[in-house]
């Protein structure tokens, strides 16, 4: 098959692909009482897919952290959180799991000529490795073409960034005609349409339910990844149907109204 008939997959992670239960929790907890001094009260929301850097700004902010001190302890808590995590690798497969029907999928995904199987990802490059790679989902995966919050703490960036990488290895145009995303939250809506008008399979295994995803837009909804067939139905319809619909506006008031639910919101 042509190269340039090849589509790319940027496949989301958590709760998608694979769950770690309370890890990322417990090492945000570590990583803020080794950085800030005293221990974490109030914890962002679960499943909302925000990237990490926010994720931790909005923490900090919400643990009486002050504003002007935010941009020193920031990147001091990002530049440690690979290794706190690393610490916890036992404890991601004692009490983490696979979502169901994630192997298949990507092994049907990464077996198809004509698609380049990658990742979007909230999760810093190092984390998103390791979460992977102690599944053993690593090997289905273009690793190096992935779009990850250690490249930009603004998630729909990630798309165009795994695009360019893409493109440079296998010689390809991607955009939105050829691109699709496969992810499990609103903010995996939000990063198909404010990247470049990418279509999205939202998979309603997370926090966010089917309706929800639909009545955002995702293009296609499933209710899991067991269903391979129906997968490969969705990544080909979506396909099809983008590379001639309309692409969104960026200051429709659609968009507002995703990202106000997507927002962190901490709870105790």
């Amino acid at each position: 098959m042509a190269e340039a008939e090849r589509s790319l997959v940027l496949w989301d992670i958590d709760r998608t692909l694979l769950y770690v239960g309370e890890i990322d929790r417990q090492v945000y907890r570590e990583t803020f009482a080794e950085i800030v001094g005293y221990q974490v009260e109030r914890l962002s929301a679960r499943g909302t897919g925000v990237t990490m850097p926010l994720a931790i700004r909005a923490m900090l902010l919400d643990n009486g952290v002050p504003e002007d001190r935010v941009s020193e302890l920031l990147p001091l808590m990002v530049e440690l959180l690979p290794e706190r995590l690393a610490a916890h690798t036992e404890d991601l497969l004692r009490h983490g799991r696979l979502m169901p029907g994630a192997v298949a999928a990507l092994r049907t995904v990464q077996g198809r000529a004509d698609l380049i199987p990658t990742v979007v990802t909230g999760n810093l490059k190092a984390n998103a490795v390791l979460k992977l790679s102690t599944f053993g989902l690593d090997s289905f995966l273009d690793i190096e073409s992935g779009g990850y919050a250690s490249d930009d703490h603004h998630r729909p960036a990630l798309v165009g960034i795994a695009q360019q990488r893409a493109q440079a290895k296998y010689g390809v145009l991607f955009d939105r005609s050829n691109s699709v995303i496969i992810g499990d939250s609103l903010e995996d809506v939000r990063t198909g349409r404010e990247g470049g008008g990418v279509p999205v399979i939202g998979i309603a295994s997370g926090t966010t339910s089917a309706a929800e995803l639909e009545r955002v837009g995702a293009d296609v909804v499933l209710r899991s990844l067991e269903d391979v067939e129906a997968l490969e139905t969705a990544i080909a319809e979506v396909l099809s149907s983008r590379a001639t619909s309309a692409l969104p506006v960026q200051g429709d008031d659609s968009f507002g109204s995703i990202h106000e639910e997507i927002t962190p919101e901490c709870r105790k």
